[in-house]
């Protein structure tokens, strides 16, 4: 269950952060929402309006369809089939015959073969469903349009949580932004051509060096974490750390000097701290369930 738990903070935070905008523009977002006898942990609703500068909104104005989409994300241990099919009918009863229907569906076990088929069977071209299982890994999707997007977009075989880092960014796209324009002015001066430092050659510099800062800054400073009941993993660049909630004893809310949040573990032998705040994560719930996980296995 606290794979699950962690999963749900983990959708919540993308939807808060727009990281799900290319299904929609979610605007609102409710929590242990009841969709007939089924009460699911995320539910949210948008649009496909374009936010932003006024030329977008016009275009979104005259030329965006003005569908209503719902995101629904469910968990539990197992989902069967009768439970999918009851859970698709009290949906489409629920919302309009013209609206969008996403839902994400996570359980602990292995997929049954049977919920497998079901899911890719989905004949509705309004609902789209992904099914992923932590156990196997393994994941399934209706084969309609929507249901390709969302598969595309979710990808929750695991818990993990990432954090951008806007200074290390824009400090891989420096380096070779710099170096380049370093070397076209070596050029200039020894090399005899005149004009090598123009206009579009700086734009075809500054591309070029988004390209590769964006690799440096994958390899380099990239941080996520992954969390499940066993335990976590921190990769910082090509530094990971792993680690088992059973190897430490205590835990708190550390707070850094940059007023920043990690959750600071505790053992016989030394600390660590896993980032909280820019990785979008509850500070209480991770508390509460990890809490309980140390507790639980030291």
């Amino acid at each position: 269950m606290y794979e699950l738990n962690f999963l749900t903070d983990l959708v919540e935070e993308r939807l808060a952060t727009g990281k799900l905008r290319w299904l929609a523009n979610f605007k609102e977002i409710r929590k242990d929402y009841k969709i007939g006898e089924i009460t699911v942990p995320i539910y949210a609703t948008g649009g496909l309006e374009e936010k932003g500068f006024l030329l977008s909104r016009v275009f979104s104005a005259f030329v965006t369809p003005k569908y209503k989409i719902h995101f629904l994300f469910y968990t539990a241990p197992e989902i069967t089939v009768n439970f999918l099919r009851k859970f698709v009918i009290a949906c489409k009863n629920k919302f309009k015959d013209d609206d969008w229907i996403f839902i994400g569906l996570v359980q602990s076990k292995p997929l049954e073969k049977t919920l497998k088929k079901a899911v890719e069977n989905i004949a509705d071209k309004r609902v789209g469903i992904a099914v992923y299982s932590l156990a196997s890994k393994a994941e399934a999707f209706s084969k309609n349009v929507l249901g390709k997007a969302l598969h595309k977009q979710l990808k929750l075989t695991e818990a993990t949580f990432e954090a951008f880092y806007l200074p290390a960014y824009l400090k891989s796209f420096a380096m070779p932004f710099i170096l380049g324009v370093l070397i076209l002015v070596m050029v200039t001066l020894f090399g005899g051509i005149i004009g090598a430092i123009q206009p579009v050659t700086l734009l075809v510099l500054a591309f070029a060096s988004l390209i590769v800062g964006h690799q440096i800054y994958k390899t380099q400073y990239r941080v996520t974490l992954t969390l499940n009941s066993k335990g976590f993993e921190l990769k910082e660049g090509k530094t990971v750390t792993k680690g088992k909630w059973s190897d430490y004893t205590d835990l708190t809310i550390y707070i850094t000097p940059g007023h920043e949040t990690c959750l600071r573990l505790y053992s016989k032998e030394k600390t660590l701290d896993l980032p909280l705040s820019k990785m979008g994560i509850s500070r209480k719930n991770a508390y509460n369930m990890i809490k309980q996980l140390v507790k639980r296995r030291s």
